[in-house]
């Protein structure tokens, strides 16, 4: 009997073992799929293996859920000039709202692992909840009587977070601009010299001095390549000094320098500190932000051609490697990749002819719309005590929901007027904006209305 006994427990000692290190292997490799209670959203999913990106601590409570929201998404929410920001929510005369509808947490509105009940914009709560804080709007504002709760939401209407090219005054401003502005045209980009002279260039390392296929340094043992020494030479980088050592030869953690073959994005970071940042806060980076491998055309949600589907998603997978072809970045590298019927019309649509006629010499400097004119827009960075206009390299910073487009991009060449119309025009987004929408948002009709009630002449009036 104690045979039979002492048998029992070494097999539930040994199975314990067996499954308790499994569950650490698991654990501890990328696949932890067997732990997740649900799929995640669309705008994490490329991130779900790496659960300590919100959870950072095993036992923490909601605290710390709030912390890993704060830390990722609080530069977006500073830019946007947040709306509804927890201060409103803190404040002792909004106490009953909270109780109804605590807005001071991002998950009582975003939570995750609940794909069944998770709407477009990644929300988890019912979408009339905006009742809860403005449910006697229609008497301050009588020609929202009528209106639906679940529409407050709707393209060109509200943006809870980012509500600077909707609200009242700005609408006002812009209301009777035409469709397309005489002179619309998209910011330049800095030029090498004002970029070199930032606070976030290392000048000292490289100095701005054309450098030519005699100049360069390898390391020893490498030789040199005719094809890659002529694609460098045309090169910003070849105008600024920086040879082939500046991305390949790097530091490992006992300080002794090895030549790298393929350079990360840590090489690119040393001058291109904001792209890089951009890069990693995207979808197209941000699993190797969490330690993760980079991400692939076959993880994605959307369609991707077949033929790209294993192709790693680093810096020079838009930037090839040598000749870093700004024009190839901006629509060939996006469409070798995506496959959805947005894509897939743009070479047919009245943007791409304008960009082929710049690229071509045709049009003038920045009258062309590419894929990065519109999802990478320029925008004003402050770098040390410059700003320069530079590429945001977050692509998905103004995708969803696509009024954050408005200020960025629409509104260069467009009235506002139109461009709410044409954001709010699913077909019209598919196949590119080739057309006029067929949609017309409301939000400047009401704006007129009540210029009207109030006896104010609207702007360009007599």
């Amino acid at each position: 009997m104690m045979k039979l006994f002492n048998n029992i427990w070494t097999l539930w000692l040994l199975s314990t073992l067996l499954i308790l290190g499994y569950l650490t292997y698991i654990f501890n490799v990328e696949e932890k799929g067997i732990f997740s209670p649900g799929k995640l959203t669309h705008g994490h999913h490329q991130i779900e293996m790496a659960c300590s990106s919100c959870h950072t601590e095993p036992l923490g409570g909601g605290e710390v859920i709030q912390d890993a929201c704060v830390n990722c998404h609080k530069e977006e929410l500073k830019i946007s000039d947040d709306s509804h920001p927890k201060s409103k929510f803190t404040d002792p005369r909004n106490i009953s709202r909270v109780k109804e509808l605590d807005a001071r947490v991002c998950v009582t509105c975003h939570t995750e692992h609940r794909t069944k009940i998770t709407k477009s914009m990644g929300v988890t709560i019912p979408e009339d909840f905006c009742v809860k804080c403005h449910s006697e709007i229609a008497e301050d504002r009588p020609s929202h009587k009528g209106m639906e709760f679940t529409s407050c939401a709707s393209a060109g209407c509200h943006n809870y977070h980012d509500n600077r090219a909707l609200y009242e005054d700005f609408l006002e401003k812009h209301i009777d601009e035409p469709h397309h502005l005489p002179e619309g045209k998209i910011k330049s980009v800095s030029s090498l010299e004002e970029i070199t002279t930032s606070a976030g260039y290392p000048i000292s390392k490289y100095p701005v001095k054309k450098l030519t296929g005699t100049d360069i340094e390898l390391h020893p043992g490498i030789k040199k390549d005719a094809l890659i020494t002529e694609e460098w030479s045309i090169t910003a980088h070849a105008q600024a000094g920086v040879s082939c050592n500046a991305c390949h030869k790097v530091k490992d953690d006992k300080g002794v320098v090895n030549w790298v073959e393929k350079p990360s994005h840590d090489s690119c970071k040393t001058c291109h500190k904001s792209e890089v940042k951009g890069f990693l806060t995207g979808k197209h980076g941000m699993r190797l932000n969490q330690d993760l491998s980079a991400m692939t055309p076959a993880m994605s949600r959307i369609s991707m051609k077949s033929t790209a589907h294993d192709k790693e998603l680093t810096c020079s997978s838009c930037h090839s490697s040598h000749k870093f072809d700004v024009k190839h970045a901006a629509v060939d590298a996006c469409l070798n990749c995506h496959n959805d019927q947005h894509s897939q019309s743009y070479k047919d649509s009245p943007h791409f002819l304008l960009w082929h006629k710049e690229t071509s010499g045709q049009g003038d400097k920045n009258t062309g719309v590419s894929c990065a004119t519109c999802h990478m827009p320029r925008e004003e960075k402050e770098l040390g005590d410059q700003t320069l206009i530079l590429t945001e390299h977050n692509q998905n910073m103004n995708l969803r929901p696509n009024e954050k487009m408005l200020r960025s991009v629409c509104m260069n060449c467009h009235g506002l007027g139109f461009s709410i119309n044409a954001l709010a025009d699913k077909k019209l987004i598919q196949n590119n904006f080739k057309g006029l929408p067929k949609v017309h948002n409301q939000s400047i009709d009401l704006v007129k209305q009540r210029l009207l009630k109030r006896g104010k002449p609207r702007e360009g009036s007599p």
